[in-house]
């Protein structure tokens, strides 16, 4: 391993998004964008949670690879991420796959999503690498797993999170030694280890892994040379590295930026319908887990340059208001009631409509007299006078696509077809 450098080690880091991602899980609603691109909490995007951890950790050289769909990704990323100065020593670099390794290959797995831009990553000459998966929401320190990567001379750091061993089975998922040294890893297992002390839970592997630049290159070249490989971090980069016994776990507690000193450690895979509704929805409480207003620890995003909100009607019936909601700006409540509800940018809401529970994507425009609950509204779409969803679940499911847990989303093809 190479001599550690004086702190902070951020400043010798690269970061380097997977953001290829279909997302397939999310249905509709990743039709037309990769799930890094989807919307989330009013005004950001998902892959800026990534990004801005990167940056608030004191990392200024930043690559994001994308392959699906990435033209909604690339757009916001040109808008929102286009601060870096070279000047600076900083750098922003968007990687779509481009078959620069072969005119046959696309990025074959995430192992090879790196490799094949090894050039590029070579000529920043960083000491460590950072890679980050591009589809969760959570806040965290780099830095403080970078310390503790360079501490333990680890061939491999990877940041684990203590989730329920019901849930495990879509993550890697690993079994650790006193210090930390992963003695097993298993990528998504159908029956998923169980934490010692703690039978119920399992330590899940965050897509998040420390690697020092030069040790990365050599196994990816490596890895690119094996016909047998799924040239991918979790089912072969990660799992040969714990054999070899010189791959340590991060507690993401030890790293996580919490609301406050009480607060659990935050971090959501929104991979699901249910699961991207209900992180929306849970930014609504008073005290959410998720702490959208801290200025120590913003999450950049491309920020529109929007009039305020506005409320219009002050008559019973008709009274533009809304209750513990996130309202984004150019949106315009007119003579309707919302609750629960998160608004994003450009929404229009017209008289004697009532919304609860919704999560309603950029420049929708719900009609008079609607009345939606439990529904996440794709962006752009025009919701016609009159219609009522969240109250016939059978025929809700005949028109939209419902979910197990009864949440609802509407795409424009879908009201087309009403």
């Amino acid at each position: 391993m190479s001599p550690a450098l004086p702190g902070p080690y951020s400043r010798y880091a690269m970061a380097y998004v997977l953001a290829g991602g279909r997302g397939s899980r999310l249905m509709e609603l990743t039709d037309v964008r990769a799930k890094p691109a989807v919307y989330f909490g009013g005004k950001t995007r998902i892959i800026d949670f990534a990004l801005s951890n990167a940056l608030n950790s004191g990392i200024r050289r930043i690559a994001v690879a994308t392959q699906y769909k990435a033209h909604s990704l690339i757009r916001h990323l040109q808008r929102g991420w286009n601060f870096f100065r070279p000047e600076r020593n900083e750098s922003f670099d968007i990687l779509p796959a481009s078959q620069r390794v072969s005119e046959e290959k696309w990025y074959l797995g995430t192992a090879d999503a790196v490799y094949q831009n090894l050039d590029i990553v070579e000529d920043y000459a960083p000491r460590y690498i950072v890679l980050l998966a591009g589809d969760h929401i959570y806040k965290m320190d780099y830095e403080q797993m970078l310390q503790q990567h360079v501490d333990q001379g680890a061939e491999v750091t990877v940041a684990c999170i203590e989730v329920p061993r019901a849930e495990a089975s879509g993550f890697g998922v690993m079994h650790v030694d006193a210090r930390d040294r992963i003695l097993d890893f298993v990528e998504k297992p159908a029956d998923p280890p169980p934490m010692p002390g703690k039978p119920e839970m399992s330590l899940a592997s965050m897509g998040v892994y420390v690697f020092d630049a030069k040790f990365l290159y050599e196994l990816l070249r490596r890895d690119a040379a094996n016909p047998a490989s799924n040239h991918d971090f979790g089912r072969d980069i990660i799992p040969d590295l714990v054999r070899r016994g010189h791959a340590f776990a991060h507690h993401f507690s030890r790293s996580c930026v919490r609301s406050s000193k009480e607060a659990a450690p935050y971090w959501r895979d929104v991979g699901t319908v249910d699961a991207y509704f209900s992180a929306n929805i849970d930014l609504t409480d008073t005290v959410p887990d998720l702490d959208l207003y801290d200025q120590d620890w913003p999450i950049w995003t491309y920020g529109e340059m929007t009039a305020p909100a506005k409320f219009v009607h002050d008559e019973d019936g008709r009274r533009g208001q809304a209750i513990a909601s996130l309202v984004s700006g150019n949106c315009i409540v007119s003579g309707a009631s919302v609750k629960r509800t998160l608004l994003s940018t450009g929404v229009r809401v017209n008289s004697f409509t009532e919304i609860e529970q919704a999560v309603i994507l950029p420049y929708v425009d719900i009609g008079r007299s609607v009345r939606l609950r439990n529904v996440i509204v794709d962006r752009g779409v025009v919701i016609p006078e009159g219609l009522v969803v969240g109250e016939d679940p059978v025929l809700d499911a005949t028109r939209f696509r419902r979910t197990g847990q009864g949440v609802c989303l509407i795409t424009q093809a879908m009201i087309d077809r009403l």
